[in-house]
């Protein structure tokens, strides 16, 4: 039945697989232990999916004692490839959390991973800003819930020895790594050193295009030292090139036969280890349409959406330009995702008319040939879509391998981050009760005034009109006639008389100011003035501007100022401002030495609160 999809709607066989020889239950788990516990050290795996996180670690020596997941597939998945405990648990319901560390406590556990799906943090309900929303009846957002307090939770009760964290880039970039921040500020109060990186996961041997946030912890030495990166990327032809052609019009099948070539590259013989010989398993794809076929047949890796025959596109090219896309044998995939699960369009064999199979996308991910994927076809994709790819799971295990024991520190750890944020706190505490107040959140700063300084922020302004000006609307909740019309007089040129006037509709009217969060926009703020503006009444985000990020830089020794910016650049500011009351007030800080002296030539290293903290200041002199 081919139905208007122009092609037969079929579902492929369940695939049932039985649990693995060695697997027990939580009933059988204390037996397990006790014939399996001490060969190597043992692991939990939270939001566990089918274990490619799992994977990784057991090649980086670690014995995976549990793995818990709320997906059923997943762990069918995960029972039959590894030995131990697959738990169906909602770890965002707080008795299962405690069900599941109770289920522990017998285990000696060494390591707790896992990739948390984490919401963006609502930026309505952070510090004094979160208190200003809740006096005027919002509700509060409850978090108690998100998944990322879980696994926090679960790493605190377990206490083990090292922590691994994985999620995608925009769990920090779009929430300001907020949550990274909490977590990582959390564990260092702890007593773990702590190491987040965003890491391009081709750097260690996987054959596609994907950065991945990862967070490391280890509270016995301080040392995080990953593998070296690999020379050489590993091609799409490396990575499928030897698995067998699916005939025109074919799609595979569960076991296809499998010749070995003559020479067989280094990934692919990663890959066929310990699989079963002369057979490739799940190499099964979806049935292509007659007028999708035409459009591949007319593609190379460089076709875009917009390029294919307007009567054979069934999408508009301005929202979908990469609809289509055709891989490159030389060059690495794109980033396999679930969507893989619904349609296969942005994954296009490179020289086949067809999307990727089960068993490609497995390779892609850098799942080898013997691990099977439980369920229908679509389940397989879903689940290898949002895994881990084990080769970079392993690749941030062995940066937390335990030590001998004469080598491990026996005295607690102290966070080198914590003593930066210490004195960054003091510092800009300092500068605040002095003449400098209206560059920080604190108990001047109200909404007039932040609004008043975010205006004059888009300026240049010296220093003394600055301090009149805003010495002008200290104390005020609203902004009166006569005090606007005394800043207007005071505004040096005229353009700053323009950006003043944007404020005149707010003028004389105590109302608008009862609704901060609706201020920058009745007032028509540009972004950097609606951060600054949000950032001085006490919301925790990353105020990203050149200044900022040249002192993160400096002070962690690297180049992110000057590239990737806005990703590694980022990372080196969070580092900086941590988390809990006092983030905001830190940022400020960091936006005032940036300003003042941490300049780009010639800074004023000796009145720096961080210089006795700034890697580039002790490689320099």
């Amino acid at each position: 039945m081919g139905g208007h999809y122009g092609v037969p709607l079929e579902r492929s066989d369940y695939l049932k697989l039985d649990p693995h020889e060695n697997s027990c239950t939580p009933e059988t788990f204390t037996n397990w232990l006790a014939e399996h516990g001490d060969h190597r050290p043992l692991a939990v795996d939270l939001f566990s999916g089918a274990g490619g996180l799992s994977l990784g670690l057991k090649q980086a020596g670690w014995q995976v004692a549990a793995a818990v997941d709320a997906d059923a597939r997943a762990l069918e998945t995960h029972a039959a490839n590894f030995p131990g405990l697959s738990l169906h648990l909602d770890l965002g319901n707080p008795e299962d959390r405690q069900r599941l560390v109770k289920l522990l406590q017998p285990a000696s556990i060494d390591l707790v991973a896992g990739g948390p799906p984490c919401q963006p943090f609502s930026r309505a309900g952070r510090s004094k800003i979160r208190s200003l929303v809740q006096k005027h009846g919002r509700d509060p957002y409850d978090r108690r819930k998100e998944l990322w307090v879980a696994y926090l939770d679960i790493v605190l009760a377990l206490r083990p020895r090292a922590v691994l964290m994985e999620n995608v880039p925009d769990m920090g970039l779009g929430d300001d790594f907020f949550v990274t921040r909490t977590i990582e500020d959390k564990l260092q109060q702890e007593g773990y050193v702590t190491q987040v990186r965003l890491v391009d996961a081709w750097a260690y041997g996987v054959p596609q295009h994907r950065k991945r946030l990862i967070l490391l912890a280890r509270n016995d030495t301080d040392r995080l030292e990953w593998p070296e990166s690999v020379k050489k990327r590993t091609s799409l032809r490396d990575a499928i090139g030897d698995l067998p052609t699916i005939g025109e019009g074919e799609t595979g099948g569960r076991a296809l036969t499998y010749s070995e070539p003559g020479s067989l590259p280094t990934f692919a013989q990663q890959m066929r280890e310990q699989a079963s010989p002369g057979i490739v398993y799940d190499h099964m794809t979806r049935h292509v349409r007659s007028d999708d076929r035409e459009i591949f047949e007319g593609m190379t890796s460089r076709t875009l959406y917009r390029d294919i025959p307007a009567h054979l596109r069934r999408y508009g090219t301005e929202h979908f330009k990469d609809k289509y896309k055709r891989l490159d044998w030389n060059d690495l995939s794109r980033t396999i995702t679930a969507h893989i699960a619904k349609d296969g369009y942005g994954y296009i064999h490179p020289e086949q008319h067809r999307t990727l199979s089960v068993r490609e996308a497995a390779r892609i991910q850098t799942f080898p040939d013997w691990f099977r994927f439980a369920g229908v076809r679509s389940d397989a994709f879903r689940q290898i879509g949002n895994a881990v790819p084990p080769m970079l799971g392993q690749a941030a295990a062995e940066a937390l391998r335990p030590l001998p024991a004469v080598v491990a520190s026996n005295a607690p750890l102290r966070a080198r981050w914590l003593d930066v944020r210490d004195d960054l706190t003091v510092w800009a505490e300092k500068q605040r009760d002095a003449d400098a107040w209206f560059h920080f959140p604190g108990d001047e700063m109200g909404p007039v005034q932040a609004a008043v300084a975010a205006a004059l922020s888009s300026s240049k302004i010296d220093g003394a009109a600055l301090v009149n000006a805003m010495n002008l609307v200290k104390g005020e909740e609203t902004l009166r006639r006569s005090t606007f019309a005394k800043l207007l007089d005071l505004a040096p040129t005229d353009r700053l008389v323009i950006s003043l006037e944007r404020l005149r509709p707010l003028v004389g009217r105590s109302v608008v100011w009862r609704e901060p969060l609706a201020i920058p926009e009745r007032v028509g703020f540009k972004g950097a003035e609606t951060s600054l503006y949000r950032l001085l009444l006490g919301e925790d985000l990353l105020l990203v501007g050149q200044g900022q990020l040249r002192v993160a830089a400096r002070v962690n020794g690297s180049k992110a100022d000057r590239s990737n910016r806005l990703s590694d650049g980022r990372v080196d500011l969070a580092r900086l401002i941590g988390a809990g009351e006092d983030a905001p007030l830190r940022m400020a800080g960091i936006r005032r030495l940036g300003m003042t002296v941490c300049r780009e030539s010639e800074p004023y290293c000796t009145d720096c609160p961080l210089r006795p903290h700034c890697v580039q200041r002790a490689n320099t002199f």
